[in-house]
């Protein structure tokens, strides 16, 4: 495939709003999850909350779009001059001429969520207010960042679990491949709610503790939320220096919640990916694991690392440090991807003390300062849905 420049790239998560917060917050290995005490939400465990988002300010002519997600995407929009990046591009190619790929997993459901407290006792009804289109739906949320960005473009959302948002950048790559765009907003919003808090505690998935990926005695996920966003451009367009080069997806499609013991799926995504981008798997510098830390994904994620890039590259789980904020995560890893390579160096795992000795894999606990060329993220999502990205700079020597 042809390399893709991300010509502009922002994240918000528990580490921070915005690049500069996020990027101090690696660099500290500072953890942002911390015990939950969201809306009326009870359980033991800790969460990765950003701070500010019920007091943002939405914009009124978007009020048709107002819930948690939609102002998260905003709040993130507005930083790292995004939107500037964004609406610069379109003034150059046309604002049919960008489009928009996004990912989550729950989007707006906590106003569903809210609005079921207030329905009728007699009939059930939910309140006359409630807006399932703009606020619940899930294509709410690229209807909204299409209209905040005031884009014209075709709009697509990915759902399909923790993978959603790291899909987006394959999806975007083949329309601009196609010649039906110019260049996409690609990325990943998903907040916070009681669906996915007590839906994952019922799986007996969730940690008390903050989680701990990779780590011997690793015992579950800690849930966060986040808004993460790229503009994909071709290479030739733009002067940035971080590079889309490869993508690969699959689907192995082996359990409902439970991944290939052995990785199988994710093993195909990576040598997709390592084919796309035309690189030997020695090729790769440091790695972005899934890494949740439940017992099955690190193991399975593991045995499929050592498979197709052998025990020494060098990786970690950047979870520890944000929570596993689901269909946002492939995009905020691919944002934390992109400081990696801008910055040199290879962020530690946060929390992890003790490493699997039964894991083979060269995982990072401290951070470490490198010149990295090409880097790997690997996002897997229940089901078997698992895809795997890698980025690099521009050109040999950029």
């Amino acid at each position: 495939m042809q390399p893709l420049a991300l010509s502009s790239f922002t994240a918000t998560s528990c580490l921070g709003t915005g690049l500069d917060a996020t990027l101090a917050s690696l660099r500290a290995q500072r953890s942002g999850l911390a015990p939950c005490s969201f809306e009326t939400v009870v359980l033991d465990t800790h969460v990765g909350e950003v701070a500010g988002v019920d007091e943002h300010s939405f914009p009124s002519a978007l009020q048709p779009y107002e819930c948690r997600n939609n102002r998260l995407a905003h709040l993130a929009l507005g930083q790292d001059g995004f939107a500037a990046a964004v609406q610069g591009c379109a003034t150059r190619v046309g604002n049919a001429r960008v489009g928009v790929f996004l990912g989550t997993s729950t989007s707006g459901i906590l106003e569903t969520e809210l609005a079921y407290r207030r329905r009728d006792g007699a009939s059930g009804a939910l309140p006359a207010d409630f807006r399932y289109r703009g606020a619940h739906n899930t294509f709410s949320l690229a209807a909204f960042v299409r209209a905040a960005l005031e884009l014209t473009g075709p709009a697509v959302v990915i759902s399909s679990a923790c993978s959603s948002s790291a899909k987006v950048f394959a999806s975007a790559r083949r329309a601009i491949e196609a010649d039906l765009i110019d260049a996409a907003v690609v990325g990943g919003v998903d907040s916070l709610c009681l669906t996915t808090l007590y839906g994952f505690h019922s799986l007996q998935l969730v940690s008390r503790l903050p989680c701990r990926p990779f780590d011997a005695t690793r015992d579950g996920i800690s849930i966060g939320e986040a808004a993460a966003f790229a503009l994909l451009e071709r290479a030739d367009a733009s002067e940035a220096r971080i590079t889309l080069l490869g993508a690969g997806e699959s689907s192995d499609a082996y359990h409902m919640s439970s991944p290939h013991p052995q990785g199988r799926g994710a093993r195909a995504a990576m040598l997709q990916a390592l084919t796309s981008a035309a690189l030997a798997p020695a090729e790769i510098d440091y790695i972005n694991f899934h890494g949740t830390g439940t017992p099955s994904n690190d193991e399975s994620e593991a045995h499929a690392v050592a498979a197709v890039l052998g025990s020494g590259v060098p990786g970690s789980s950047t979870k520890g440090a944000t929570g596993h904020t689901l269909g946002a995560a492939g995009a905020l890893e691919a944002v934390i991807c992109a400081l990696a390579l801008r910055h040199g160096f290879m962020p530690g795992g946060v929390n992890t003390t003790t490493v699997d000795p039964a894991l083979e894999v060269s995982y990072l606990r401290e951070n470490r300062p490198q010149r990295l060329t090409h880097v790997m993220s690997n996002s897997f999502g229940f089901g078997g849905s698992n895809c795997s990205l890698i980025f690099g700079h521009r050109g040999v020597g950029a």
